[in-house]
């Protein structure tokens, strides 16, 4: 790998990490289309460590509060969750909805790497989610905010997020969309997303730090540049995701899919003619 290469590559993950359009179906996608060689696994786990870095940076003072009221209804009220303030609830919330993805992430991953890592699933899958976003986003009534949140709300959206191991969903999207189906405001849906994302980014890259170890200079410099390049753009990405969904829909980002789905589906049918 060049250090040109590594730096698009990490654009494109910090881009398609929080846009709802899959950053692990482009990962396979912008390699196989280029005919790269893939850029392995120690590569992805690094680029995810940038975009990881960029969640914990733009939402610091969200987890500061919640930690901190947490700690503090918990020493009072205990498991008496209906007498926790707001910001107590949330966390526990989060650490609830975080439990379908750790479960089949520990008991699916290994298979999903070894199996639906092909362009042509990525393309299916980019586009029968694209059809599910344009549902939810349709159907949305978009009046709940984040406060509103609850545990058959957070259970629906923590099943959409393990169901977005598959490449080519996105987990951004599969959350945001679950949190649309509930009628969560789109821009607070986008939030709740985000802060649901940031333990299952903490636990991806404890299980695979193991895979960084043992790079060489120049593949340590190529990461580097990728993280770089991952953690600016991702950055970027959020403030920008946040402020357009106040006010306008999903529908640019599901013509997107489609369109992604529909050239790599052709490429690939004119490799193998």
């Amino acid at each position: 790998m060049d250090f040109v290469r590594a730096a698009i590559l990490g654009i494109v993950q910090g881009l398609a990490e929080f846009l709802p359009i899959s950053s692990s179906g482009h990962l396979i996608l912008v390699p196989s289309l280029f005919r790269w060689k893939d850029q392995g696994l120690a590569f992805d786990v690094g680029l995810h460590c940038g975009t990881l870095l960029v969640l914990l940076i733009y939402f610091w003072r969200d987890w500061v509060r919640m930690f901190g009221t947490g700690l503090r209804d918990f020493s009072r009220y205990q498991f008496r969750f209906s007498r926790h303030g707001q910001d107590s609830r949330l966390l526990w919330l989060i650490a609830f909805g975080s439990i379908p993805a750790a479960a089949v992430g520990l008991l699916f991953n290994d298979w999903i790497e070894e199996n639906v890592r092909q362009p042509w699933v990525v393309a299916i899958t980019l586009a029968a989610f694209g059809v599910v976003m344009l549902v939810a986003d349709r159907r949305t009534r978009n009046l709940r905010t984040m406060g509103s949140i609850g545990l058959i709300d957070v259970t629906f959206i923590g099943l959409a997020q393990a169901a977005a191991l598959i490449p080519g969903v996105s987990r951004s999207g599969a959350t945001l969309c679950a949190g649309l189906f509930r009628d969560i405001r789109r821009d607070d849906a986008a939030r709740f997303a985000f802060l649901l994302g940031t333990p299952a980014f903490v636990g991806a890259a404890a299980l695979t730090a193991k895979d960084l170890t043992g790079l060489s200079g120049r593949e340590g410099l190529e990461l580097g540049i990728g993280f770089v390049c991952s953690a600016a753009v991702g950055f970027a990405v959020i403030h920008f995701l946040l402020r357009y969904l106040r006010t306008r829909t999903l529908l640019p980002f599901v013509l997107y899919r489609f369109a992604v789905a529909a050239l790599t589906l052709v490429i690939g049918a004119f490799r193998v003619a």
